[in-house]
């Protein structure tokens, strides 16, 4: 059964991951949301103005009461600088599943910003709330988000083939990878044995 528990925040390393507030608009604009190498594999397209920015934290803003709403901002602790985001874009009660999506502007890509923001909001997701698997996916084009998942835990299900149309319109195989709550226990007892 899940216990909802709405988006708190969430401290990591080197990161920190809390809702959004409404002074978070230019630097969202600027750092992920206008850029199409970021968008270029996400359901929505790029932000043109700070308008179109702040339109939609509005919109998340709104959501923030409904405690099974899960919508985080990374912000990295060394700069206080918003980078990217993570939320639980479905779920399901009945067969206690979550499904993630998260977007990191490219400055930041590959130093393991978004393996770290990922597995403390899995961690968040079966501790806090209950659920029982975690999925994710990544257009098989951007292997670089599977590389995200796998680092995390995540293993392949399956990939449905022409399953997403991108802006270009080009039709796109999209890759689900999933981690148990079972599997992430075990892999948190290895992490505690190599620390003790």
């Amino acid at each position: 059964m899940l216990t909802h528990v709405g988006t708190n925040k969430i401290e990591t390393e080197r990161l920190i991951l809390r809702p959004f507030r409404s002074d978070d608009a230019a630097k969202m604009f600027e750092n992920w949301a206008s850029d199409d190498e970021v968008t270029r594999f996400l359901t929505w397209t790029s932000h043109r103005t700070v308008s179109d920015t702040e339109n939609i934290i509005n919109l998340w803003l709104s959501e923030y009461n409904n405690t099974d709403y899960y919508n985080w901002v990374i912000i990295l602790k060394r700069t206080g600088e918003p980078i990217g985001n993570i939320s639980v874009v479905n779920y399901n009660a009945s067969s206690e599943f979550a499904e993630i999506g998260y977007c990191l502007g490219k400055y930041w890509w590959g130093i393991g910003i978004m393996p770290e923001a990922l597995d403390a909001v899995t961690a968040y997701l079966f501790n806090r709330v209950g659920f029982n698997s975690v999925r994710a996916c990544h257009a098989v084009k951007n292997p670089g988000s599977g590389r995200v998942m796998e680092k995390c835990g995540f293993k392949p299900e399956g990939t449905l083939r022409q399953y997403f149309k991108a802006h270009s319109g080009e039709f796109l195989d999209i890759s689900y990878r999933s981690i148990l709550k079972s599997e992430y226990i075990s892999i948190e007892k290895k992490r505690e044995k190599c620390y003790n």
